[in-house]
């Protein structure tokens, strides 16, 4: 049981965002019905099988639907759930015979969100892209990177996820709320570049401050030599992140760096280009390990850089079980939680796993479920 048991989305299968915000929804305890392909498409990277984190918690029903049975059968699950999510390019859901207009005319308190990286519509609208090429665009990537480099982010995270899953997991749930007081359904656009740009608030905010200059390498959050990572003895790496007075100079007192006077001034942006590469000297003098028993927990802000499986281990990330291998699968734990008890994600289901369960409950004759099911006994 969780926070969102009784209400019931389905989620046409596709890569990224999309399937990323039924998982959150599955996790918080919502029904997702994951309509799939009968069969994988030959050769396709993305394609991820029983390893696929992000079907975790959900039900599978293979269904091909270039059928009209079989978009027949989607309608008649339509009718009874809360949500749809889809990440297809726009026009497809449409030409499939299961658009916003079709589905609501069924099910007129259906909440119906769209995935998608440009938007429904727009002079790019029917491109192809992918998470780099939204953020490019949308201004998100811009601060990433330092002077005279290329700028580089996560990936998928800023985009795919951030201006993405998450906005349409908040619109989606936003339009189930409101049918649920008294509202009717309606279509939830969430693209990608508008995601990404609305998280670009805050700096722009910082911007307007005379903060966060254009310039790269020149603000607060992506200038300071103490705002940033570095390398150390062993070639591992730190993070420090002090920005406010009091943090930045208890981290210069551990770093026996309080009295030199060429840190007493760390707001002078003229002096961060100089400052940088002592700073960085400091860090790869020692191992990271001499770093962490020196600064980890002290208010200088400091935290290893760990790789996933690392973090894993680490004693604060496993005192909170935020990483676990689960079926063999690593894998974080769901976010956020709730004070009603930990939410215990379910397994990865195997394509079409459910198929004859879910179409079962749907009324349809013995004709028509030999027809979805061929190799059903």
């Amino acid at each position: 049981m969780g926070v969102l048991s009784g209400f019931r989305v389905i989620e046409i299968a596709g890569i990224g965002p999309a399937p990323f915000c039924g998982m959150l929804l599955a996790d918080m305890g919502a029904d997702v019905v994951l309509i799939e392909r009968p069969a994988a498409a030959a050769g396709d990277p993305l394609d991820l099988g029983d390893a696929n984190v992000v079907h975790r918690g959900k039900r599978s029903l293979a269904l091909d639907l270039k059928d009209p049975a079989a978009v027949e059968a989607a309608l008649r699950l339509i009718e009874g759930a809360d949500a749809l999510i889809e990440g297809m390019r726009p026009g497809v859901m449409e030409r499939l015979g299961l658009g916003p207009e079709a589905c609501q005319a069924r099910n007129p308190g259906l909440v119906y969100g769209r995935m998608t990286g440009w938007g429904q519509d727009g002079p790019l609208a029917q491109a192809a892209g992918h998470d780099i090429n939204y953020i490019g665009l949308s201004g998100a990537l811009w601060y990433a990177g330092q002077p005279g480099s290329a700028p580089t982010a996560p990936p998928t995270l800023v985009g795919d996820i951030g201006g993405g899953a998450l906005y349409l997991a908040l619109g989606v749930l936003a339009g189930m709320l409101a049918v649920r007081a008294g509202g009717r359904g309606q279509v939830v656009d969430a693209a990608i570049v508008d995601g990404s740009a609305n998280m670009m608030n805050l700096l722009l905010s910082l911007h307007a401050a005379g903060r966060m200059p254009l310039e790269r390498g020149q603000g607060l959050l992506d200038g300071p030599y103490w705002y940033g990572s570095y390398a150390c003895a062993d070639g591992k790496h730190v993070t420090v992140g002090a920005l406010e007075p009091k943090f930045h100079r208890l981290l210069m007192d551990k770093l026996g760096l309080a009295d030199d006077p060429d840190f007493q001034r760390p707001y002078d942006a003229r002096a961060w280009e100089g400052l940088r590469p002592r700073l960085a000297a400091v860090f790869a003098s020692r191992p990271r390990r001499h770093w962490v028993d020196l600064l980890e927990g002290t208010d200088a802000c400091f935290a290893p850089l760990l790789d996933p499986r690392e973090a894993m281990a680490h004693p604060h990330m496993a005192a909170r079980g935020v990483y676990e291998e689960r079926d063999g699968l690593l894998q974080a734990a769901p976010a956020p939680r709730f004070s009603d008890g930990p939410v215990q994600p379910g397994p990865v289901p195997r394509r079409g796993q459910h198929s004859e369960a879910i179409l079962a409950t749907l009324g349809l004759d013995a004709g028509q479920l030999a027809r979805l099911l061929p190799d059903a006994e």
